[in-house]
């Protein structure tokens, strides 16, 4: 299955669109608008083993989508800038589409060669501003797909 075949058109519609919240707790209701219709969440997936993906974007007088990629149980994180325009002072960049073949590629990989580090230097050149750390709050698609490895990460509330 391919990551950029899910990811990229939701979260080009949803940039330009936006998302209604849907009530049901489905990785689909994780595509919304959260951001008084120029911010938001699109493109969750459930990659397995714990492990989903999903973008963040914004798009008021300047445009970035960055991509997460998160475990939900050990909580650990990895998110990128793969576009850009008006942000900063970097030229306008988007690499999304070859972002998301990279972490495709990576967990591709034998599951006990997977780690954040690896994916951070499989990305390097590709993602800006790349940064790994830990959840303090349950992302959306971690409730959605792994409710049951929330352990004492803040609960997620869809609004």
């Amino acid at each position: 299955m391919s990551i950029r075949r899910y990811i990229s058109p939701a979260l080009a519609a949803i940039a330009l669109f936006g998302a209604a919240p849907v009530a049901a707790l489905t990785l689909e209701a994780c595509n919304r608008t959260t951001h008084v219709s120029h911010g938001g969440e699109g493109g969750h997936m459930d990659l397995g083993a714990g492990r989903v993906l999903y973008g963040e974007w914004w798009s008021q007088e300047g445009v970035y989508v960055d991509v997460i990629v998160a475990h939900c149980g050990t909580g650990e994180f990895l998110r990128t800038r793969t576009r850009e325009e008006r942000i900063s002072d970097r030229s306008a960049f988007d690499r999304t589409e070859k972002a998301l073949g990279i972490v495709e590629q990576e967990l591709g990989a034998a599951p006990e060669l997977f780690s954040f580090k690896r994916l951070a230097q499989a990305l390097d050149r590709t993602g800006e501003d790349i940064v790994i750390d830990a959840l303090q709050s349950e992302p959306c698609a971690c409730a959605a797909a792994y409710p049951d490895l929330r352990g004492a990460k803040t609960p997620f509330v869809l609004n």
